[in-house]
């Protein structure tokens, strides 16, 4: 991910917000996330991890992303998604992804970091972050990807009450989504996970989201779970879900196809490629322009709103 420079006091420079697109929904990020839930059609979710991507995206004209913890630990800290990234570093690089875009972004809360009552403040840290939505989970800390070994959930219980906390955080004036996830499939079985995902819907999640299912007959099983809530797909390119296109999972019932990968790989994978290029003397292809990338990056925004200041 890319840093910004020091200020003489050591601390990070206040990046100004960027101007919002003129033509997004009006309100909080909550409610316009809220909204879109509300149109018909699937949400197509590609997945960020830092301002530039969330950026890419938006430019690109999707809706939403969601900040994922995979590509967050990866990009932020060069580290896996085994529970290394604390709260602080996700708010951290939360705030610099919500103020360059205009779109709600969901973020990947993991375990809530705690008890219920450390869930209802990370509900609330999310939402004054300016995020559309968290995703609090069933999995024992310290968490991991979903289609990575080594998982295990908390009981049932614990795990509806994870949820339970987060509404609470919710409904006590927190203005956010609760995207409720769990990981039991792989652990416990279908039936256990199935059971999970109406529990979760009867304690208030807006969005449901059962991880790793094996098979189109398991997605169909979790949309019929949760038949008045939203639901996610995560279509994690070599993992244990089926890759459905966004036309298909919407006709099964799910309301967002979330990539949670896709953008980190093909980055690492142009990177790799021009990092050989560039050790074997090779010239680089496939890169923007200089002005397409300063128009990328702001540069073409900033001049404009220069022209504004000019001293007569």
């Amino acid at each position: 991910s890319i840093s910004r420079a020091p200020s003489v006091t050591g601390l990070r420079m206040a990046v100004p917000p960027r101007p919002l697109n003129p033509n997004a929904p009006k309100g909080s990020s909550a409610a316009r996330l809220r909204l879109l839930l509300d149109k018909p059609g699937i949400l197509t979710m590609p997945c960020c991890f830092d301002a530039l991507s969330a950026r890419l995206i938006e430019r690109a004209g999707f809706d939403i992303s969601f900040m994922s913890g995979f590509s967050t630990s990866a990009a932020k800290l060069g580290l896996p998604d085994t529970g290394y990234i604390s709260y602080g570093e996700m708010i951290d690089a939360g705030r610099d992804i919500v103020t360059a875009v205009s779109m709600p972004v969901l973020a990947d809360g993991d375990t809530g970091y705690g008890n219920a009552m450390n869930i209802k403040r990370t509900v609330k840290g999310y939402a004054a972050t300016g995020f559309a939505s968290i995703m609090i989970e069933d999995q024992v800390s310290p968490k991991r990807c979903g289609h990575t070994k080594g998982k295990n959930v908390v009981s049932r219980a614990e795990a509806v009450q994870r949820v339970r906390a987060a509404v609470d955080a919710r409904n006590e004036g927190a203005d956010i989504l609760i995207l409720a996830r769990t990981d039991a499939r792989s652990v416990l079985g279908m039936d256990e996970a199935l059971e999970r995902v109406r529990l979760f819907e009867e304690a208030g999640a807006d969005i449901v989201f059962l991880e790793a299912p094996e098979s189109i007959e398991e997605m169909i099983m979790h949309c019929q779970a949760a038949p008045n809530t939203p639901k996610l797909a995560n279509m994690l390119e070599g993992g244990k879900t089926p890759i459905l296109p966004p036309a298909e999972l919407d006709k099964m019932g799910y309301k967002i196809a979330a990539y949670p990968l896709t953008l980190l790989s093909t980055a690492v994978s142009a990177m790799n490629k021009a990092l050989d290029d560039l050790k074997h003397g090779r010239e680089v292809e496939g890169l923007l322009t200089f002005p397409e990338l300063r128009d990328v990056v702001g540069f073409d925004d900033y001049y404009a709103e220069e022209e504004r200041y000019k001293l007569k």
